[in-house]
């Protein structure tokens, strides 16, 4: 056993550096677990840099840490405006200073570079984990624990039921990878000369299914080089999925964010299937890019920057919560007297994009993020409990630190009042929310 604590975040992405900021300013111990070398998760070690991007005039958001990271990285030099949306884009390497610096400043207990094994439990109370790393094999005790793996992890392995969704109906994974060595002034002429909106991804393999609103907004949208690669035979013909967007185009000649590469098939709790996948991703980057200099606009000279660190996973197991987020909750403005946050009406998977341009949001329940049949135990981040199209909500990053800031208040409280999480008063978290800048209604 070698470090106690009163809270132990496992997971630092969107969700869990969301938790763990807020319970530390509530003035309990916390400690982030986190198997990188860096906080951050799908930010990065992903490479989504795209943080809200679903942004507009009418758009109505939750505060709190989530919009903290934009401003903090628009501070530190660690992000861009947003092609797409009136948000700021992160700068994947720029937010590990970001989170850093985060961290320290609520003065969090850092344990990078160790992965979660195992649950410690006491019959159906979790008491700590067991992580493997260098050092070998630990043990880490906590009052209270928050799994912001993504993939309920923890729950999972401590006995909560989960459900995963069959691999034939996961939204595909995708390698980010970013270029350098792009003609700026010639690349944007091209957007402006043929410019994209989201009716065109409705074009090559997929249908996507919008609200109508959104047709005719522009996207920063790539898809006719690849088209254009495979008539040519440049591209083979079966990557005819290849295809998606850019993030932000800078001064440097760096084109970054581009998430263009759409895996299906990848299940991220496989570590061979996410080896096919990763390898397969990267491939797949090699013939995007060959397309982009041979038929996109101030792309001749572009060349391969960099990877993510890692595969990005959209879809794999979520908890049966004590509530679970429906369709309808999340289509129709869902009111929850247990709200720990709001968000906006933007729907992003499965086919579906709604885009939130009309001043429509949802409530985040409390209930989502507690497992069945394990104590002491929170779910952040995308594996709160839901249906598939809840789902391509609730995944979203700012979402997730919607969630994970919620989590962190109610497991600092729950230790400072020494109160099971499901007899909380939610009162009360809701009252520290709102003293921390979150909307909950």
């Amino acid at each position: 056993m070698v470090h106690a604590t009163d809270v132990l975040v496992v997971g630092s992405g969107p969700g869990g550096l969301s938790a763990a900021l807020a319970a530390a300013r509530c003035g309990v111990q916390v400690t982030l677990l986190e198997r990188f070398g860096c906080f951050g998760g799908n930010i990065t070690v992903v490479g989504v840099e795209g943080f809200a991007w679903y942004r507009h005039e009418a758009t109505v958001e939750a505060g709190g840490i989530g919009r903290e990271f934009e401003e903090r990285a628009k501070e530190m030099g660690a992000a861009v405006p947003e092609s797409q949306s009136l948000s700021y884009e992160l700068d994947s390497e720029g937010f590990k200073i970001v989170a850093d610096t985060l961290v320290r400043e609520a003065g969090i207990h850092p344990l990078l570079h160790r992965q979660f094994v195992a649950p410690i439990m006491d019959g159906r109370e979790i008491i700590g984990v067991i992580v493997e790393s260098k050092a070998g094999r630990e043990a880490i005790l906590a009052k209270r624990v928050i799994d912001a793996t993504g993939d309920a992890d923890v729950a999972h392995r401590a006995g909560a039921p989960t459900r995963k969704t069959p691999i034939e109906e996961m939204q595909a994974a995708s390698v980010m990878f970013h270029l350098a060595g792009v003609d700026k002034a010639a690349f944007l002429a091209g957007v402006r000369d043929d410019p994209q909106s989201y009716r065109d991804w409705s074009s090559g393999e997929w249908e996507v299914e919008t609200d109508g609103k959104e047709d005719d907004m522009f996207s920063p949208f790539l898809g006719k080089p690849f088209a254009q690669a495979i008539r040519d035979g440049v591209i083979p013909a079966h990557l005819n999925t290849i295809g998606g967007t850019w993030g932000a185009m800078h001064d440097s000649g760096e084109l970054t964010y581009m998430n263009v590469l759409h895996l299906a098939g990848c299940d991220g709790t496989d570590p061979d299937s996410m080896t096919r996948s990763e390898m397969e991703g990267r491939r797949q980057a090699m013939h995007a890019i060959d397309a982009l200099r041979r038929y996109t606009p101030g792309c001749g000279a572009a060349r391969l920057r960099n990877f993510g660190m890692s595969i990005g996973i959209r879809d794999t197991r979520k908890i049966n919560a004590l509530y679970n987020m429906t369709e309808t909750d999340v289509r129709g403005e869902a009111r929850f007297e247990d709200s720990i946050g709001i968000y906006p009406e933007f729907i992003d998977g499965y086919g579906i994009l709604v885009i939130p341009t009309t001043g429509r949001y949802m409530h985040i329940p409390y209930r989502s993020m507690l497992p069945k049949n394990v104590e002491n135990l929170l779910v952040a981040g995308r594996a709160i409990g839901g249906d598939r199209i809840a789902h391509a909500a609730t995944r979203n990053m700012a979402c997730c630190a919607v969630a994970g800031q919620g989590a962190g208040v109610a497991a600092a409280l729950s230790v400072k009042t020494d109160c099971a999480l499901a007899a909380l008063d939610v009162a009360a978290l809701q009252k520290v929310l709102l003293s921390q800048g979150v909307r909950i209604a």
